[in-house]
C-alpha cells in the first residue's frame, strides 16, 4: 500500500502542476472566473481519475507525459462536475474539499462559468499540439470522454439522481444511476490508459465497472457514517433529500459486504491483463477503505 500512496501523491502533484500549467490567467477582465476554475480544481483532491489512467496506461506501454495529459483533462471534467453538483439546483453544497463550494466563494452565475470553461478547457487541452499522442488517439480520448460525460454517462446519471429525490428507484434503477453518474468517468479513465497504449479500450471495462460501484457504495457509507471534517464536505444530504443510495437499499451492513463482494471481483477481473497491475489491485483496497 506505501507504493500505492507514493504513485498517487506522485500522480496528484504532477496533475496540480499541469492544470496551474493549464488553466489560464489572463485576461484580467476575466479574474473572477479564472480564480473560481482555480478555486474548484487546485489544491486538493485525490485525483484518482487521472490515477487511473496512468496505472492502466503505463503498464501497457502508454508514454507518462501522455497519460498526464488524458488524466488532467479528465480531472477538469470531473472539476466541473462537482462545481456544478453543489450549486443550489443541484445539492445546494456548502463545503467541498474543506473549502467553500465555488458559488459560496465567488457567486452562482460565476461557478456555472467556471464549470463551463473547465469542461470546455479539458477538450481544448486534448485537441493541442503540445503533448505526445497520435491524433487517432487524441480523437478516440475526445469521443470518448464526451461519451462519458455526456446524457449517456454523468449528466444522464445526475438527471436520474435529480428525479430519484421524488420517486422510489429500485436497486437495480439505483445500480444504473451511478453506473452512469459516477461509474462514467472512473471507466474512461482506464479506457484512457489503454487507448494511448494502443490496446483495446475495453481492456480494463469489467475491473472499472466494479471500483466505480464501489467508489460509489463507500461514498453512500461516508454520507451515513463518516465524520464531515475528515471528508472535506458536507454529509448527511442524501438521507435528507432522499436520494437513492445503496445503503439506503442494502443497510450499512449489507452495503459494506457487496463492497467486500466488489473488491474481490474487481481484483479477479485483472487476472487475464498481461501487464503489471498491482497498483489497480491495490487501489481497490484504497477506495473500499477511504474516509474521504
Amino acid at each position: 500500500m506505501s507504493n500505492l500512496r507514493e504513485a498517487m501523491a506522485a500522480t496528484a502533484a504532477a496533475v496540480e502542476a499541469e492544470l496551474e500549467r493549464l488553466i489560464p490567467t489572463v485576461p484580467a477582465s476575466a479574474a473572477p472566473l479564472l480564480a473560481a476554475m482555480r478555486h474548484g480544481t487546485l489544491g486538493g483532491g485525490k485525483r484518482l481519475r487521472p490515477f487511473l489512467v496512468r496505472a492502466s496506461g503505463e503498464p501497457l506501454g502508454a508514454d507518462p507525459a501522455a497519460c498526464l495529459r488524458a488524466g488532467t483533462a479528465l480531472e477538469m471534467v470531473h472539476g466541473y462536475s462537482l462545481i456544478h453538483d453543489d450549486l443550489p439546483a443541484m445539492d445546494d453544497a456548502a463545503l467541498r474539499r474543506g473549502r467553500p463550494t465555488v458559488h459560496r466563494a465567488f457567486d452562482e452565475a460565476t461557478a456555472i462559468l467556471a464549470g463551463d470553461a473547465l469542461l470546455t478547457l479539458a477538450f481544448e487541452a486534448l485537441g493541442r499540439d503540445d503533448w505526445p499522442a497520435a491524433p487517432a488517439r487524441k480523437v478516440a480520448l475526445v469521443r470518448g470522454l464526451a461519451a462519458a460525460a455526456g446524457a449517456e454517462g454523468m449528466c444522464g446519471g445526475q438527471t436520474i439522481d435529480l428525479l430519484a429525490e421524488k420517486q422510489t428507484l429500485s436497486l437495480d434503477a439505483t445500480g444504473e444511476l451511478q453506473r452512469l453518474k459516477t461509474g462514467a468517468l472512473i471507466a474512461f479513465g482506464c479506457q484512457a490508459g489503454a487507448v494511448l497504449a494502443g490496446a483495446d479500450p475495453a481492456t480494463f471495462d469489467p475491473y472499472a465497472a466494479r471500483l466505480g460501484l464501489a467508489f460509489q457504495i463507500r461514498d453512500d457509507l461516508l454520507d451515513v457514517e463518516g465524520d464531515a471534517q475528515s471528508a472535506g464536505k458536507d454529509l448527511g444530504r442524501d438521507a435528507a433529500a432522499g436520494k437513492a443510495t445503496f445503503v439506503a437499499h442494502l443497510g450499512a451492513e449489507g452495503a459494506k459486504a457487496e463492497l467486500r463482494r466488489l473488491r474481490d471481483a474487481a481484483i479477479e477481473a485483472l487476472d487475464p491483463i498481461d501487464a503489471d497491475t498491482t497498483l489497480l489491485r491495490d487501489l481497490v483496497g484504497f477506495v473500499i477503505a477511504r474516509d474521504a
